[in-house]
């Protein structure tokens, strides 16, 4: 079992920044990936970025890249979101996940290939 606590969402004006944080314990040295995902109201939930646990290749969704980056601490079990000129439509739930094995399947911009999430944090950007 690896259990995610997401941390650093809150309200901040357009063109602000945020960092979230998630912590992971339990069963983590196994992780292969981490991801960052976001839900908003009345939509499905959308990849973010994700980044490799060993090596730190990273992936993010074109409506992120350049703004925000996303990185890891392997010694605390922490990734986190830098989440830098924000703008209303990244509204939402933001969630961190694991994926606890590899693959060479895997997809890391697939939600459900991921195996254990936190209970999202909320960032509200206002215009």
């Amino acid at each position: 079992q690896v259990q995610l606590v997401e941390s650093g969402g809150g309200l901040v004006q357009a063109g602000g920044s945020l960092r979230l944080s998630c912590a992971a314990s339990g069963r983590t040295f196994t992780t292969y990936y981490m991801g960052w995902f976001r839900q908003a109201p009345g939509k499905e939930r959308d990849f973010v970025a994700a980044i490799r646990w060993s090596a730190g290749d990273t992936y993010y969704a074109d409506s992120v890249q350049g703004r925000f980056t996303i990185s890891r601490d392997t010694a605390k079990n922490t990734v986190y979101l830098q989440m830098n000129s924000l703008k209303p439509e990244d509204t939402a739930v933001y969630y961190c996940a694991e994926r606890s094995y590899s693959s060479v399947a895997f997809v890391p911009w697939r939600a459900h290939e991921y195996n254990y999430w936190g209970q999202g944090t909320q960032v509200t950007v206002s215009s």
